[in-house]
């Protein structure tokens, strides 16, 4: 597999990280062409430090430093807020026209050799905005419901919490579609099977905008939707409600 490199210079390189390919091997990946780190540097042929993470799952703009000194710096813009990031998800239910998640989140943890998460610790700020751009209603049954129920959201977390997108969309009752962690497992298997091919953690990464760390130039990296986003929202176009 061929990264899709979105940005890169002597200091940082920004790929749009395919869904089901980890950052960095850990005790999920089998092989080592499983994670981001492993196959940029055989890419472009330099070694690269991770400065932020992005789910299994989720698709979309990752940036990687070409050294310690680009890495740390980065990487405190993204721990003390100065980056702006968006994402589009697909959520069941509708979905308020805009808001934010105001809701404190605890640590998680991975629990080595297993695919869930222990949460440790106190809550910590989390605050998620969001605007719902496209509402769908399909004639399909779901659960007890006789109709399914769908939003196309935009949103833009503040801070970068585990899972925090996912979280904070369970916690409002709108679930993401294809999260088998906190998703709703009726609307789960009703999706896949409508769309086989296209369901997933259905969660982007579209952009990232960040002071560059050497030069200081302001960044905006942007991420086009994967082939199966976009083939599912040209499926859903003809229920579009909103």
């Amino acid at each position: 597999m061929t990264l899709e490199i979105l940005y890169q210079d002597e200091h940082l390189v920004a790929v749009n990280k395919p869904s089901g390919l980890l950052v960095h091997r850990t005790h999920l990946a089998k092989e080592e062409e499983d994670a981001v780190v492993q196959q940029l540097r055989d890419q472009t042929g330099q070694w690269v430090f991770p400065v932020h993470r992005l789910d299994r799952g989720t698709s979309g703009v990752l940036v990687m430093a070409f050294t310690p000194e680009a890495a740390r710096q980065l990487a405190e813009q993204f721990s003390d807020g100065s980056t702006q990031k968006t994402y589009h998800c697909l959520t069941r239910g509708f979905c308020e026209d805009n808001g934010t998640i105001d809701y404190p989140l605890a640590k998680l943890n991975e629990q080595k050799g297993r695919s869930r998460f222990k949460i440790e610790g106190t809550e910590r700020e989390a605050v998620t905005h969001f605007q719902c751009l496209q509402q769908f209603e399909l004639p399909v049954p779901v659960s007890r419901y006789d109709k399914m129920r769908l939003s196309w959201v935009e949103v833009c977390p503040k801070q970068g919490r585990k899972h925090q997108i996912r979280r904070h969309f369970k916690h409002l009752l709108n679930p993401l579609v294809g999260d088998t962690c906190y998703g709703c497992r009726h609307i789960n298997k009703v999706a896949r099977t409508l769309w086989p091919d296209e369901v997933r953690l259905m969660l982007h990464a579209s952009q990232l905008r960040f002071h560059h760390p050497i030069t200081e130039e302001l960044l905006s990296i942007d991420a086009k939707l994967s082939e199966d986003i976009q083939n599912l929202l040209t499926y859903l176009a003809p229920f579009r409600t909103t």
